[in-house]
């Protein structure tokens, strides 16, 4: 437990809160509308359905005022350089802005569910009160509806008033069909295997996120939700006045319930994380209009594009990330990628796999032609931390090596100019793929760090340890007949390939008995699934024995 704890003290804390504020309006908003004056007339005519409905609308409220705020990006780059107190913990809370996103937005599909399922049963009530199947209040409502010469209009009694029109004809019904059917397309297309496969249905039906706002602040308008007004309240039974039934309809010596819808609380949650939005939007807006010079372009193995790029103002850290859009494939779609450049660099370059339509088409675009290319960023992650720590173990998957590519040459600079500054003393590098062509665009940098090192004579600072996890007959038939070269046959380094997939468990544990009483940043650019065995073997190995090393965990989000 006390691993754990190392790892996701501050992650459990944050979460232990949010459901706890979740629980806190859902019982407080649930007694209210259960247990009010002003409510008992509603009540009778709809029962338990009016609190089933009201409080999970307090926590939609809640939920969607925070739902904007984790994918403020520049918001969260500000606040990943403004954390002085506290720093790696509450960075570390920062990276996973994503996974809380969806965190919300399960709670709010939640609460839209339960939210719904009772209005349903309120219509239902309301249609039961028309056709006079329900109490004997709702009856003595129907028929005070019925008299033309009654100034007072009755809320509840109307022929009118069945699900179907409400539903099409209210403010309430129609904003309600609208923004739960947005809610659904949003939460579907969001799921790992459209995103990943699809990602421009992911990308189009998100920004419903636009439509969904604007009929959330409009959902209350219509004030449908009526409770008694003061002058109303001077009998809270009805019953009190009318207990033979053949007295219905007969109101002198009571007081003729009237009714007021209550105000509009939805905009008021929202509106700040809106206009908070909007601004972000209008910044990412501004930058992306700036001019984007393209001094370079390279066509690596395995359908890899490197692009370099010049833009003014424009400064990064190691690891971060932009925002690419090519007007000429598609003038709303924009891609994130790793920046795989170096700060010390006077230029700033991605690279580009071909794995998906739209990294196709700009392969095959940037082989005919220089398009036009417009960049939004750069933006933090939890790769900028890796100098913060005495030791650090990168790991990156296929492509995913890019933000350690920004790291290494990062090094390679800093030991050229002699930087006093750097606080690392030593970089484990794994990295695993499953096609030798992979590592051809890599091995250059390796190559000329691992030469720079051993010129230097710290020519362990740098351990890596590359994995192919793929290879047919030829390749073993090569590498066997090449085995006794000096240099790995596949990538031409010093350090020989490796076959099949690390043993982290003897890697970890490796580490740890070499950096006794030491906190060691573990990073991860790669698939979940290696993400939750580094998480796991983090845990594992952090406070182990009396040498008291720490790993912290690290992993890229977009």
């Amino acid at each position: 437990m006390g691993n754990w704890v190392v790892n996701n003290w501050f992650s459990a804390l944050i979460i232990v809160v949010w459901l706890g504020i979740n629980i806190f309006l859902f019982v407080y908003y649930y007694i209210f509308y259960n247990n009010q004056d002003q409510f008992s007339y509603t009540r009778q005519v709809i029962g338990s359905a009016l609190p089933w409905a009201r409080a999970p609308a307090a926590c939609l409220n809640f939920n969607c005022m925070l739902i904007l705020l984790p994918v403020c990006r520049n918001l969260l780059s500000f606040l990943r350089g403004s954390c002085g107190c506290c720093r790696r913990t509450i960075r570390k809370q920062l990276d996973k802005n994503i996974t809380f996103h969806k965190l919300v937005a399960y709670m709010i599909a939640l609460h839209t569910a339960v939210h719904t399922i009772a209005h349903l049963f309120n219509l239902e009530r309301f249609n039961d009160s028309r056709q006079g199947k329900a109490s004997n209040l709702s009856s003595i409502l129907s028929a005070l509806g019925d008299k033309p010469e009654e100034s007072w209009v009755n809320p509840i009694r109307s022929n009118d008033t069945t699900p179907t029109y409400v539903a099409f004809t209210t403010i309430a019904g129609l904003t309600g069909v609208i923004i739960t059917l947005c809610l659904i397309l949003i939460i579907t297309s969001s799921t790992e295997t459209i995103r990943r496969s699809y990602y421009e249905v992911f990308w189009y039906t998100h920004h419903l996120f636009i439509i969904f706002f604007a009929g959330l602040v409009f959902h209350g308008a219509g004030r449908i939700v009526r409770s008694q007004t003061a002058q109303s309240m001077k009998v809270h039974d009805f019953d009190d006045c009318h207990k033979d039934p053949e007295e219905w309809g007969k109101i002198d010596n009571c007081t003729i319930p009237q009714f007021a819808g209550g105000e509009p609380m939805t905009w008021k949650w929202v509106l700040g994380p809106m206009i908070l939005y909007v601004f972000e939007r209008l910044l990412r807006l501004w930058r992306s209009l700036q001019k984007v010079v393209i001094t370079k372009t390279v066509i690596h193995p395995s359908k890899v594009l490197e692009i370099q790029m010049k833009k003014k103002g424009f400064k990064m850290e190691v690891g971060q990330y932009i925002f690419i859009n090519c007007p000429s494939i598609s003038q709303l779609e924009w891609h994130p990628f790793t920046l795989t450049s170096a700060p010390e660099e006077d230029y700033f370059s991605v690279h580009v796999r071909s794995v998906g339509d739209w990294t196709e088409a700009m392969y095959d675009t940037f082989q005919k032609n220089m398009p036009r290319l417009c960049v939004d960023g750069p933006f933090g992650t939890a790769s900028e931390d890796v100098f913060k720590y005495e030791t650090s173990v990168l790991v990156g998957a296929g492509i995913g090596v890019t933000p350690f590519a920004s790291i290494l040459k990062s090094v390679w600079y800093k030991f050229q100019n002699s930087d006093s500054r750097l606080k690392t003393q030593k970089i484990y590098f794994y990295w695993i793929c499953r096609e030798t062509g992979a590592f051809a665009w890599f091995a250059d940098l390796l190559s000329s760090l691992e030469l720079q090192m051993e010129e230097q004579g710290k020519a362990s600072f740098v351990s890596y340890k590359l994995f192919l996890t793929g290879w047919d007959n030829t390749h073993t038939e090569h590498i066997m007949v090449h085995f006794d070269k000096d240099t790995d046959v596949i990538t031409g380094l010093k350090q020989k390939t490796y076959y099949g997939r690390p043993n982290w468990e003897q890697e970890f544990s490796a580490i740890a008995n070499a950096h006794s009483r030491s906190v060691v940043g573990v990073f991860l650019c790669g698939p979940p699934a290696l993400g939750q065995t580094l998480e796991t073997c983090c845990t594992r190995f952090s406070n182990v024995g009396p040498r008291k090393v720490q790993f912290y965990f690290n992993k890229e989000n977009f």
